[in-house]
């Protein structure tokens, strides 16, 4: 309620009772708080959401420590090292990434290309070196768990940072868009908490809704590799030749989509008739969970390397692309799939079907890509 308020409601009050035997007591405090309330309201309100924000940070950093912890006693627990791998840990935490000089834009997708493949190769050597027993799939999985952890040491950092430039230059503005944020970054932080468990334990996440579906769909047929880190199998759907693409799994692995679909389409010549991309998305406030929408574009989240490659060799041909999302929340996405996300697999199948026989006459060739995390995926 608003002070000024406050205080002329009080004095009616006291108005109304003018011979009561404290009255003047009464008029005194209340001028005087009134008179703090000018010259010191604002800062009174800061040192309030000071404290809120110091709540939030604490919990933050119980979240960050318990993901730090996680990741330890999972690398301990699969990876059987003859050392502890707790400092190996802490630094992993650390690792940064500086993105490719973009001054000059051309050419700076195969830049930061390179710079992502020289990262995974690195965060991978990391964890065969913390983990020496772990197979390819455990490699991929405790990446993932270390990735997540780290995302929240970052959370964690960058919010703590913010809170103590702001109690350092008693900075109003700094403090309130912190505490006006925190609620965003408070969910995020949760959910990269729950994803750190579903790697840990090789679980399905929501972000896989693609590759499961690319996974159904080729249940039963030849698989072979593609590059990198993808597969794909020739399956017939309503009297068309399909090939249906999806990252490697069931280890954590997200491939390189842009790289599979080049090569399918180079394969053949480039005669083919649509390509259709299937992928989580963030929902909007009200919408269902597990909700089936469909477009045209390329579906792809990440840096843009990949729907890059995919956009360029679309263009080269022409070939026409659709896209068919199942909607969730950055909680759903990175967390154990939810009941709702696993039943909208059959519902985007059938979605598929609807734009093949649409788009696409009989004997034609499309690509069907399943994009997302593949952990507890296989094919």
């Amino acid at each position: 309620m608003n002070i000024f308020a406050v205080i002329s409601s009080l004095q009616n009050t006291v108005a109304q009772e003018p011979f009561g035997e404290f009255s003047w007591i009464l008029n005194i405090l209340f001028y005087v708080v009134f008179i703090i309330f000018i010259f010191y309201g604002q800062r009174i309100q800061m040192y309030v959401m000071i404290r809120e924000v110091e709540g939030s940070l604490y919990k933050l950093k119980y979240i960050k420590d318990e993901g730090r912890k996680t990741a330890i006693e999972t690398i301990k627990e699969i990876g059987k090292p003859q050392v502890d791998p707790t400092v190996r840990v802490d630094r992993f935490l650390e690792y940064f990434t500086i993105s490719p000089q973009s001054l000059d834009p051309a050419g700076v997708v195969w830049k930061l290309e390179h710079i992502l493949d020289v990262r995974d190769v690195r965060f991978k050597d990391e964890v065969k070196f913390m983990a020496p027993a772990a197979d390819e799939t455990q490699v991929n999985n405790l990446e993932n768990t270390l990735e997540a952890a780290m995302a929240l040491n970052y959370i964690y950092k960058v919010i703590r940072h913010y809170y103590l430039l702001g109690k350092k230059t008693l900075s109003l503005y700094i403090i309130m868009q912190l505490q006006m944020i925190l609620p965003l970054v408070m969910r995020e932080a949760e959910a990269y908490a729950s994803a750190l468990k579903a790697f840990a334990y090789g679980q399905p996440i929501g972000d896989g809704a693609g590759a499961l579906v690319a996974a159904k769909l080729m249940y039963g047929h030849e698989k072979r590799k593609i590059p990198k880190d993808c597969v794909v199998a020739t399956v017939p759907i309503e009297g068309r030749t399909a090939y249906v693409i999806k990252a490697e799994g069931p280890g954590g692995n997200v491939g390189k989509i842009g790289d599979g679909i080049r090569t399918v389409i180079e394969e053949n010549e480039g005669k083919i008739a649509t390509v259709i991309m299937i992928d989580a998305a963030m929902k909007l406030e009200g919408e269902e969970i597990g909700e089936v929408a469909e477009g045209v574009g390329a579906a792809i989240g990440g840096p843009g390397v990949d729907q890059f490659k995919i956009e360029e060799s679309l263009l080269k041909y022409r070939i026409p692309i659709n896209a068919v999302i199942v909607k969730e929340d950055i909680g759903d996405a990175v967390s154990p799939m939810r009941k709702e996300i696993f039943d909208a697999v059959d519902k985007t199948i059938e979605r598929i079907k609807q734009v093949i026989l649409e788009k696409t006459k009989e004997g034609d060739k499309v690509i069907i890509a399943g994009v997302g995390n593949t952990i507890g995926i296989g094919q």
